[in-house]
């Protein structure tokens, strides 16, 4: 999951950034409003943390231009500004939610997976593909309920392959999906991510299919 956090605090930036690196995220921050309308102009996310009290453009500003773009990108807001007005311009903006400072890391980790939870498949929770089945939410994976080993890369990978399921994912979506900013991951990597996970997913009845010099589809293989 690739994750964009808009927030001019540096360590409550740091903070969030560490929190959600450790539960396998693709994490990107800016630090003003500028800023983040261009990354949000030039790139997909999968979740937006907004501040409303950005320098150079204003959060609201910067939901507003990301709305009229017709992007779907789940955000939620924090903001030190918790009147009420605040909070209906937020969500009459498009906002999904919407967090006051100060706040428990720990409740905006559970808001952060409730999004993810709304926005998976058009908000199915889980994801069955043969005998597989993906948690959007939880982001693991299991077979006849048992729970599969993967890397954080493996889950990333997975994630998007089930989002998109049945439909041709390719190497440069993965990519801007599982990186960060700076993060240098060849298409070769890539290769070998979805070799590893076909390895292990394929004896749940399912199949990563290569088309070649586009990408990948994940499907349910047919019954012999």
């Amino acid at each position: 999951m690739r994750i964009l956090i808009a927030e001019d605090d540096p360590i409550l930036a740091d903070g969030l950034t560490h929190a959600l690196r450790q539960a396998g995220c693709a994490v990107d921050h800016v630090g003003d409003g500028a800023a983040a309308d261009a990354a949000l102009a030039a790139q997909s996310f999968d979740l937006l943390i907004l501040d409303l009290g950005l320098p150079k453009m204003p959060g609201l500003e910067v939901l507003r231009r990301l709305r009229s773009r017709q992007a779907r990108v789940p955000v939620l807001i924090l903001t030190a500004q918790d009147s009420l007005e605040d909070r209906v311009k937020g969500l009459d903006l498009g906002a999904d939610d919407y967090l006051a400072k100060p706040f428990e890391l720990a409740e905006l980790e559970a808001r952060v997976r409730a999004l993810v939870r709304r926005a998976a498949n058009g908000g199915q929770v889980l994801v069955t593909c043969g005998r597989l089945v993906f948690d959007p939410q939880a982001r693991q994976a299991s077979v006849d309920g048992e729970r599969l080993e993967l890397t954080a890369r493996e889950v990333g990978l997975l994630e998007i392959l089930t989002g998109r399921l049945g439909k041709l994912v390719g190497k440069t979506q993965i990519v801007d999906h599982l990186c960060e900013w700076g993060e240098e991951v060849s298409e070769n990597a890539v290769e070998v991510y979805v070799h590893r996970l076909r390895k292990k997913i394929e004896p749940a009845g399912v199949r990563i299919s290569t088309v070649r010099g586009l990408g990948y589809c994940l499907e349910a293989r047919p019954d012999p």
